[in-house]
């Protein structure tokens, strides 16, 4: 089928049903998204469609395609061939007689198109027989659904369709599916007044009336087409009467004679010669019952020399095309109102022509009853210039009166132009194509920016704009690094310790997405967060502290490459202001300075292996907040004198699970479960970290779920709101400002950005010696 039929099914899926359906629809089906109109495509992909369709929506396969039916009607209208549909017939018996003419005239420019085939018989009671022959077992139930449209659409009559009869028929070449219908119909008002007034009262109560007059009508039809001349072949169902009809019955024309029925005049005598005959109609052929050719005109025998001897069976020079039937008498009368196009057989042609490409011939089949002949009155099937110059013919060989060659002339063009539309539409294809793969390069891009920047800050630096630093006046940060990492670095070759900090790292970077902390970078094999920055939350101490118990677990299942023991590292926490912003224009980095990051870098300089080291801010802000912490005492730091640190142990309310960002089991809640469960899960990820150690990049990456918090300004940071002021005073000589958030998310000010901190130049910062970047940091603690 060709594309336009997929598409038209697309259509109907999307306006119906959603574009979510139509996609899981065609992954289901295993079809492309886009489909060519002048592309053809296997049958299977439609029959595919149909049936996933009706599997997905759980609507019976009739149903399924009646609806595609009317739907199909419609989407050809709205493609242009309203008109076309609209002159096919003055009523719904001529509309279907013709639909084989229409698909014989698109069959010019869709070459490839096998279209059903439809023939009609009347019946005395005004009732139709419809059969419907097709290649395609199983659609039936689309011409119902066509046929019935139609028929409200354009004649304003309803009709019901039911199959009588369903056999393989034996008339046709090949085996073709034959389908007969019974169409009745019933005239209705107007579709748009039907709608408006069905179910209104005044419709109610004079449908009765309506239905009365409308019997009555039909009666005095009835007795009018008795008196009517009999022999008349063409009649009018009695539930539609034609326009032109009404009015030769009240018109007088000519002399005043009132004209009831048309009668034609015929002369006595045939006024033209057999010689004319055969030149004003060079395509023509008459043959008898047995197929013997009695006659042919002078242009069919130029190309087919053999017509030149009376008498040759006809089938012996021609095989029928269409419709698919056996080349016998009784099978042309029976398809008689078909057109039928013969195709010259290769056998019989003289030596020399055999190479050229068959000619075929379309035209209408006449029964002459007196001569118990038939009349085939024809014309070339020719589509372009080239297929005429193919066959050696000229545009003189086809008659000035012959609407063929205005046809070939006209199609050449249309031809042309449909090239450049298929042009076109695969170009509009390609380029779908393109910016959908660019939009995933795109996002893929974006994601690697995002994760060296913060978003807002990506997003400045992508429009131009300058970054403006930014003072947040409380955040938590973190140092982490590894114990005897300068030993272990002397022992093993370079790979082994780039594998050692990935697969690390990796298991660190979940954990910043199970906690959402920033990852400000790292150095070596130093790993430094910050909570609170560049987004000012309220619970940065909770993540940050949560963030550190997860990695000195995670930390346990990395082995050392020169003893195979679990590796061990340290980590130092603080609570204090901060002013961040972007340095430098060349891979540009969000940097952290401050105090605060001095004193959270000897925070874990001066900690102890597998430990967790706090200080005195860190540890107020943590009181009340379910964590257990144990003193460890008054100690020296460098460049800050004496200070009263902490350890934090646990999460006296969270689970390991919920820290590692793990699915949660029920046996989770047992606290006193949480060690052993550590213990083999320990065992379970052994191998795969041994796997881990050998490849360039480490592949362990357990489900990802994120712990809730819950921001806000709690009276616990409030009432340690002052003490939290005083023993930084202590710390570093200066009073800080410890005021609540300005932007926190649920207390943000209507209009404000989350992302954005409150701005304020730079000069108004502490301008100590201790305000650098981390990477001086790192160099002096070296």
């Amino acid at each position: 089928m060709y594309g336009f039929i997929n598409t038209c099914l697309k259509f109907l899926v999307v306006e119906k049903y959603g574009e979510e359906t139509w996609e899981k629809l065609r992954i289901q089906a295993g079809v492309q998204d886009t489909f060519l109109t002048f592309e053809v495509y296997k049958d299977e992909i439609t029959m595919q469609l149909i049936d996933k369709a009706c599997k997905m929506l759980d609507v019976p396969p009739d149903m399924v395609l009646k609806q595609f039916g009317e739907f199909f009607f419609e989407f050809c209208k709205r493609s242009g061939y309203d008109h076309m549909l609209r002159t096919l017939g003055g009523n719904l018996y001529e509309f279907i007689e013709n639909l084989d003419a229409l698909h014989s005239y698109l069959s010019l420019s869709y070459q490839e198109m096998n279209a059903p085939s439809f023939r009609v018989e009347k019946n005395e009671d005004g009732s139709m027989h419809l059969h419907y022959y097709s290649d395609r077992r199983g659609l039936c139930h689309i011409v119902p659904g066509i046929i019935g449209a139609a028929a409200l659409d354009f004649f304003n009559t309803e009709i019901s369709m039911e199959i009588v009869n369903q056999t393989e028929e034996e008339e046709r070449t090949g085996k073709k599916e034959h389908i007969v219908f019974l169409v009745t119909q019933k005239p209705v008002f107007s579709y748009k007044k039907r709608n408006k007034f069905s179910s209104s009262p005044q419709y109610i109560a004079d449908s009765g009336r309506q239905i009365e007059k409308q019997l009555n009508k039909e009666d005095i039809e009835k007795n009018l087409n008795k008196i009517r001349d009999r022999t008349s072949l063409v009649s009018i169902c009695p539930a539609k009467k034609n326009h032109w009809e009404t009015i030769r019955g009240i018109v007088t024309l000519g002399r005043g004679k009132l004209l009831r029925g048309f009668d034609p005049a015929y002369p006595t005598t045939l006024w033209i010669d057999t010689k004319t005959f055969c030149n004003g109609l060079p395509f023509h052929i008459v043959f008898d019952e047995e197929l013997r050719v009695k006659q042919s005109g002078v242009s069919i025998q130029k190309i087919v020399p053999g017509l030149q001897t009376m008498g040759i069976r006809l089938d012996h020079y021609f095989s029928i095309v269409h419709p698919e039937v056996t080349f016998t008498i009784s099978s042309v009368q029976k398809f008689i109102n078909s057109q039928f196009v013969f195709r010259t057989r290769r056998e019989m042609m003289p030596e020399s022509w055999k190479q050229r490409p068959m000619l075929e011939l379309r035209g209408q089949m006449i029964w002459m009853e007196s001569l118990q002949c038939m009349l085939y009155l024809c014309s070339p099937l020719l589509r372009t210039l080239h297929e005429l110059e193919e066959r050696q013919m000229h545009i003189a060989d086809i008659a000035p009166h012959d609407v063929t060659r205005d046809l070939i002339l006209l199609n050449q063009q249309r031809l042309a132009e449909m090239e450049l539309s298929n042009q076109l539409e695969r170009k509009k294809e390609e380029l779908r194509i393109l910016s959908k793969h660019l939009e995933e390069e795109k996002k893929k891009t974006e994601a690697l920016l995002y994760a060296m920047l913060p978003k807002h800050v990506a997003n400045q630096l992508k429009e131009g704009k300058r970054v403006e630093a930014g003072e947040f006046k409380e955040c938590t940060i973190l140092f982490s690094d590894v114990v005897t990492f300068t030993n272990i670095c002397a022992q093993c070759e370079p790979i082994q310790i780039v594998l050692m900090l990935n697969s690390m790292y990796l298991r660190f970077d979940r954990l910043t997405t199970v906690h959402d902390v920033y990852k400000v970078e790292t150095i070596g094999d130093a790993y430094m967060v910050v909570g609170g920055v560049p987004v000012p939350v309220s619970t940065h101490a909770e993540r940050v502290a949560n963030f550190a118990l997860g990695i000195i677990i995670a930390a346990k299942e990395v082995k050392n490459p020169v003893s195979g023991n679990p590796i061990q590292i340290r980590v130092g926490i603080h609570t204090g202001p901060v002013l961040a912003g972007v340095v430098g224009e060349k891979m540009p980095r969000y940097c952290l300075f401050g105090d605060t990051v001095n004193i959270a870098s000897r925070m874990e300089s001066h900690g102890i292996p597998s430990k967790i080291h706090l200080s005195p801010t860190t540890y107020y802000c943590l009181k009340d907040k379910n964590f257990e912490m144990t003193e460890r005492g008054e100690i020296e730091v460098k460049g800050k004198g004496k200070m009263y640190t902490y350890f934090l142990i646990r999460n006296r309310t969270a689970t390991e699970n919920e820290i590692m960002g793990n699915p949660i089991k029920e046996s989770d809640s047992d606290h006193g479960s949480v060690q052993s469960f550590h213990e083999s899960r320990i065992k379970m990820i052994q191998s795969s970290c041994q796997q881990a150690m050998q490849l360039s990049s480490d592949q362990y990456q357990p489900p990802t779920i994120a712990m809730k918090y819950i921001d806000g300004l709690t009276e616990t940071q409030a009432s340690y709101k002052g003490r939290s002021q005083e023993r930084f005073m202590d710390l570093t000589g200066k009073t800080h400002d410890f005021e609540s958030y300005g932007c926190l998310h649920g207390d943000q000010q209507p209009g404000s950005d989350p992302y954005l901190p409150n701005q304020e130049r730079i000069k108004s910062a502490p301008e100590e010696p201790q305000n650098r970047n981390v990477r001086s940091n790192f160099c002096n603690l070296i």
